[in-house]
């Protein structure tokens, strides 16, 4: 490739994210965004991976950043194109993901006739995006490229959207922008931790809820070695990004999902220490529930804000008490393989006896996924990822992604039917891209956490077109024939033991593999 005059806008772009360390676009391009597609053949370093659906390529953006720990590109078409991946912008945003959002745009002097596909991007990319910019010039685009890359990194992590005009792309003189460094990350408030250690040596009743990156194997075990040593509880929050788990780490439960329980969780606690997490709330409104979780009479400490280094501030809490270097690991443990009925239970225990050292697991099974967390929690060291900001449609593009950013470890997508649907497409890029993905499929036939919420917000939905909206049969999904249409293998097992033997078989062999586990 060329330098200076050579270039076009589109190519020098391409070449500033290269050397920003962003090696990965997850696309769906259209007419606007042809010169920079073009250019991805100017530079080998790029992998560009294609999505039939543009919320699998911010979700998968979202799935790469979270086992990477840096951004991918996304390349999307125009207003409507990032209209389609917001959903899943959402969750990267509220997950702190890393995601640098390029956003294909009219040319600048074709805005003026607005063209069908006019639209305000910058309007829809702020919902999602902190850092939102439209490029002016070509002179002017890598270097707002550098700084985007800069921003998505954060700390904290974020969506970081560059809108790119199609004549930005396509003019000559495009000149590449060295890297910009990101932010440091805040050192720990000594205040804070001062108070901290004086709450764990005060004996009240103290828990640490942590969140974001705190929910890493060193930060962990940092929190382990304080419970250890002081007795104070450890949960996380309800969705983490990424939780380290299995034999050998500390074991950390989360925070309920439902209001109820999460305010039981927290009770009786008197000091609660937030460390990249955020402050609990219900995640709804009911009535005659407080919407703030945190019990009165409760002091919160913000340990470490999304901004400040999460091992940093819990070693300087260690280092106050002076805490022993110990602490309880999970042991080793796993269900016995089941055998009898297909249940969402004998799902899970099956997932627990076989899941597989270092494997990544991306967990949307929503309600028939309750039991995996006690199923697993001493299996081999692994991975959880979470829907962190509750817009279902998240799991298989996250599986995608981290299969891309970790193509040595195997990933196991745990999907409710209903949630599948919302980037179904996704399989097509597991097959495309010869994945190693093994996609569980629960299909109870229903939206069933709208049924249980339909009863807890108080509605009276017994009546038959409010039920027909929470069902998903007349006629019932056959994921099966989905997922071969999409080029992926695919079996509907029966038994618990026929489930368990077609788990273990797709867990040993490489590449996509989709299992329908009617329930």
């Amino acid at each position: 490739m060329g330098t200076g005059e050579d270039l076009n806008g589109a190519q020098a772009l391409m070449r500033t994210l290269v050397d920003s360390g962003v090696t990965t676009c997850f696309s769906n391009p259209g007419t606007s965004e042809m010169h920079f597609v073009a250019a991805l053949d100017s530079a080998p370093e790029m992998r560009a991976v294609l999505a039939l659906f543009e919320g699998v390529a911010t979700g998968a953006a979202d799935g790469y950043a979270r086992m990477a720990g840096k951004p991918a590109a996304t390349l999307l078409h125009l207003g409507p194109g990032l209209g389609n991946g917001l959903a899943n912008l959402h969750n990267a945003r509220k997950g702190q993901s890393p995601v640098v959002n390029i956003v294909g745009d009219h040319a600048t002097y074709h805005r003026q006739y607005n063209a069908p596909l006019q639209s305000d991007i910058e309007t829809v990319a702020a919902n999602v995006s902190p850092w939102v910019r439209t490029s002016a010039s070509t002179a002017e685009l890598c270097t707002d490229a550098a700084e985007a890359v800069a921003a998505a990194s954060g700390p904290p992590g974020q969506v970081a959207t560059l809108i790119l005009p199609a004549d930005v792309s396509w003019t000559e003189g495009g000149t590449p922008a060295p890297p910009k460094e990101p932010t440091n990350a805040a050192a720990p408030d000594s205040r804070v931790v001062d108070a901290v250690a004086a709450a764990l040596r005060s004996g009240e009743p103290t828990m640490f809820l942590l969140g974001g990156t705190a929910t890493l194997e060193a930060p962990l075990i940092l929190a382990g070695r304080l419970r250890e040593a002081t007795g104070a509880r450890l949960l996380a929050q309800t969705f983490p990004t990424r939780i380290a788990r299995g034999a050998g780490l500390p074991a950390v439960g989360r925070l309920p999902y439902l209001a109820e329980a999460a305010a039981g969780a927290l009770a009786e606690v008197r000091h609660l220490v937030l460390v990249d997490a955020p402050h609990p709330a219900s995640f709804f409104a009911y009535p005659d529930l407080p919407s703030d979780l945190v019990s009165e009479g409760c002091t919160v400490h913000h340990l470490a804000p999304p901004d400040a280094d999460a091992v940093a501030a819990l070693t300087s809490v260690v280092d106050a008490i002076e805490a022993p270097e110990t602490y309880t690991a999970q042991e080793a443990s796993r269900p016995e393989r089941p055998s009898g009925d297909l249940t969402a239970e004998s799902v899970s225990q099956a997932i627990g006896a076989l899941l597989p050292k270092n494997a990544i697991v991306s967990d949307e099974a929503n309600t028939a996924g309750f039991g995996l967390p006690q199923m697993t929690v001493g299996a081999p060291r692994h991975d959880w990822l979470t829907l962190t900001g509750g817009a279902i449609g998240q799991g298989l593009p996250v599986a995608v992604g981290a299969a891309v950013a970790c193509p040595d470890r195997k990933v196991l997508a745990l999907q409710a039917d209903g949630s599948a649907l919302y980037t179904i497409q996704a399989l097509w890029t597991m097959a495309r891209e010869e994945l190693d993905v093994v996609t569980v499929i629960f299909n109870n036939r229903s939206y069933a956490i709208l049924n249980m919420e339909l009863q807890r917000v108080g509605a009276d939905g017994s009546g038959p077109k409010a039920l027909s909206q929470l069902d998903l049969s007349r006629p019932d999904l056959d994921f099966v024939s989905i997922a071969q249409g999409f080029g992926v293998p695919a079996v509907r097992p029966t038994t618990a033991e026929e489930f368990t033997t077609e788990l273990e078989r797709a867990l040993a062999e490489p590449g996509p593999h989709l299992i329908e586990a009617v329930l």
